[in-house]
């Protein structure tokens, strides 16, 4: 299934620290990722029509993924990438520090067994986590990795 024409947009946090830049992804939750670490790993973001804004987008879908409103400060513009799925996601950056214990993830609803009838809930996100930059680039969404690298030079 092909996500040509779908938007994601989304916060990515980041914050210095005496081990260097650090960054906050979030594992997707469900039964897809449940055992999988590398590439299982996202800025928090989500889908949005093309009618709203992508940064109004990227606010309401942080409070949405993690629960918390999302932090004020200066957005820095990560542009766009495209992902394997063919979904374009816009991600802009914002220094702030976040306890990932705080987190209250949204949830989603899926049939789960596959074809079983049943509904089961699942949450968004079911971890959060502070990542190096290293560290984060071998646990992102492939295509997200690219954030991490324009943050990087925006950060030197």
């Amino acid at each position: 299934m092909r996500a040509a024409g779908k938007r994601s947009a989304g916060l990515l946090l980041f914050r210095h620290t005496d081990h260097g830049l650090e960054v906050l992804l979030g594992h997707m939750g469900g039964p897809f990722f449940a055992r999988k670490d590398a590439g299982a790993w996202t800025v928090p973001k989500g889908e949005y029509e093309p009618d709203e804004p992508a940064w109004e987008a990227a606010r309401r879908e942080f409070l949405e993924e993690l629960g918390l409103p999302p932090p004020d400060g200066e957005a820095v513009p990560l542009g766009e990438v495209r992902q394997a799925g063919g979904k374009v996601v816009t991600v802009w950056a914002i220094e702030a520090d976040l306890d990932p214990a705080t987190v209250e993830p949204g949830t989603f609803r899926m049939e789960w067994p596959p074809r079983s009838g049943q509904l089961q809930e699942f949450p968004e996100l079911d971890r959060v986590a502070w990542f190096g930059l290293a560290r984060a680039g071998e646990l992102i969404v492939r295509a997200q990795a690219t954030f991490l690298d324009r943050l990087a030079e925006h950060s030197t």
